[in-house]
């Protein structure tokens, strides 16, 4: 990280690719209730669908992978480990946004007790949702983490990260260099799907977005 805040990716043209995967559905996801850093498990649909995308992660033949700690994350993780034989790494860092009272509450309840605070994010406004964090201290915390994992990879070499869709969303904002109230323009992912950001001689670039998907609507906390 620069001395002004901005992430910087280290000596550019090495041609490293970072998959970021989000983890599969939870009941709190199908409930719409914000998650947060709430250890919410894997549905049995959610596993299916991290065995699903997991076999198709597997071809991309990644070299390392590194988690969120919660049990969503980490299930995730550990069914493209028993494909590939690689360990994974967990980190705190890659949690999803602390949202204070937020969490738990459906998306109509968040609107209701709180909509004032809900329509000032919406605007790319800096809030902290339910007294929680910023989306600028959620990327001050995972985007280094990511990048620490990168530094480890030899040219030509595959990271995945799995972790959260409002972690992802300004994981990638940052990386990408966009300012903080542009985030919102990057569409949330499904449930299992990925981003894939590749390493060309001026930095990071965002290749795939929400790859995988299928016709189905996005649920989580940045939707």
């Amino acid at each position: 990280m620069s001395a002004t805040g901005e992430v910087t990716s280290g000596p550019s043209g090495r041609g490293r690719r970072i998959i970021l995967w989000r983890h599969g559905q939870t009941s709190w996801n199908v409930e719409r209730r914000f998650q947060g850093t709430t250890d919410v498990e894997l549905t049995a649909t959610g596993v299916a669908q991290a065995r699903r995308a997991a076999r198709l992660l597997a071809g991309l033949k990644p070299d390392a992978i590194v988690a969120s700690d919660l049990r969503r994350a980490a299930d995730t993780a550990a069914e493209l480990a028993a494909l590939t034989g690689l360990e994974v790494a967990h980190d705190e860092g890659l949690r999803e946004t602390y949202a204070g009272v937020w969490q738990g509450l459906t998306h109509e309840e968040i609107i209701a007790r709180h909509g004032e605070e809900y329509a000032a994010w919406k605007r790319g406004e800096p809030v902290r949702r339910g007294g929680g964090e910023l989306e600028t201290e959620v990327a001050d915390r995972a985007a280094p983490v990511v990048l620490r994992h990168a530094d480890k990879l030899a040219d030509g070499g595959t990271l995945v990260v799995v972790s959260h869709g409002g972690t992802i969303r300004t994981t990638i904002g940052r990386l990408l260099g966009l300012e903080a109230r542009s985030w919102e323009a990057l569409g949330g992912l499904t449930n299992c799907c990925w981003s894939v950001l590749g390493e060309g001689a001026r930095g990071w670039r965002l290749l795939e977005h929400n790859a995988g998907s299928l016709p189905e609507p996005v649920l989580g906390d940045d939707d």
